[in-house]
């Protein structure tokens, strides 16, 4: 055990079971500066707590999960090529495979071995995808995206993902790309209901809820989206309990925790609860500081994640 389980800060893995675990990287904070803090998140109970930190400092990431793994796109602090995995049980980090070019702003979705990282910015926006074998921590470049992008957000299921792609080379965009990890396919899915970035994903086996960021005409945006993977259809739920963009999120089989990120020009410590079947939104408890442009992944049995 580490210290803090050692000490009766933390339950012991497995206290509550599969699915129920995500890990938040915390992004930029309050005062501008990227950071290296990672929370913990159990669903049942919404409680937050402080996970070991991250290897570098970092912003605009992305993540991806497994039943035991996440593993995270470090972002910005400048763009960076490097990659932390995390193993749950023991909140241990450690470098995995770079990715194959520096990049921030990503999105990821992932199943229980394989996830795919939209690279973001890459000094400009980019079409370049990472795939990523979280068994042997391998990155190998999968097919491009539709159109060039960053700031997007990302769910999945066990074979399909689902990308928002943020902003485009003029603008935000209600583009979203569907992406299947078998073949590493792209095709283009249903678009959002309006345009945005920096938003926010969590999904189950057949379903995504999206919040979308900000837009080309409002900083901060309420709006979510829900999204039905099998018929790529497109549906509004209800909204968030405050503006927000850049957040990060993770999921369970039936639950999703969105960190909201910038609220108005403000980081955020707020946290949104989202119930899948009722899309029911309501407040979970905070974040341990204010942050922005973060990224979490899940223990769950499907890997989502911006």
């Amino acid at each position: 055990m580490v210290g803090w389980q050692k000490a009766g800060l933390w339950p012991t893995a497995g206290t509550y079971g599969i699915g129920q675990i995500g890990i938040f990287t915390l992004g930029k904070n309050s005062c501008g500066v990227s950071l290296v803090t990672r929370n913990k998140y159990i669903f049942s109970g919404c409680v937050n707590c402080s996970a070991t930190s991250a290897t570098a400092v970092s912003a605009g990431g992305s993540a991806a999960g497994n039943s035991t793994i996440g593993i995270f796109a470090l972002g910005g602090s400048s763009r960076s090529t490097t990659r932390d995995k995390y193993t749950y049980s023991g909140c241990v980090v450690t470098t995995g495979a770079s990715a194959s070019v520096a990049s921030f702003f990503g999105s990821a979705a992932g199943n229980s071995t394989v996830g795919i990282f939209a690279l973001g910015n890459t000094g400009s926006a980019s079409t370049t995808r990472n795939k990523y074998n979280y068994a042997c921590c391998s990155s190998s470049s999968a097919t491009a995206s539709s159109v060039v992008s960053r700031g997007g957000s990302a769910a999945g299921n066990s074979t399909v993902g689902i990308f928002a792609i943020g902003t485009s080379t003029t603008c935000y965009t209600t583009t979203r790309d569907k992406y299947t990890y078998s073949g590493d396919t792209n095709g283009s899915a249903t678009a959002a209901t309006v345009a945005s970035r920096g938003g926010t994903a969590t999904g189950t086996s057949t379903v995504g809820i999206f919040a979308l960021g900000g837009n080309c005409s409002v900083f901060a945006c309420c709006r979510r989206n829900k999204y039905t993977y099998s018929g790529d259809t497109n549906a509004s739920t209800t909204a968030s309990n405050a503006g927000s963009l850049f957040g990060s999120a993770t999921g369970n089989s039936t639950r999703g925790i969105f960190a909201l990120g910038y609220v108005c020009v403000t980081r955020s410590s707020a946290r949104n609860k989202y119930t899948y079947s009722g899309d029911t939104n309501t407040t979970a408890t905070s974040a341990s500081q204010a942050s922005a442009c973060g990224s979490a992944a899940s223990n769950g049995t499907t890997g989502v994640n911006v």
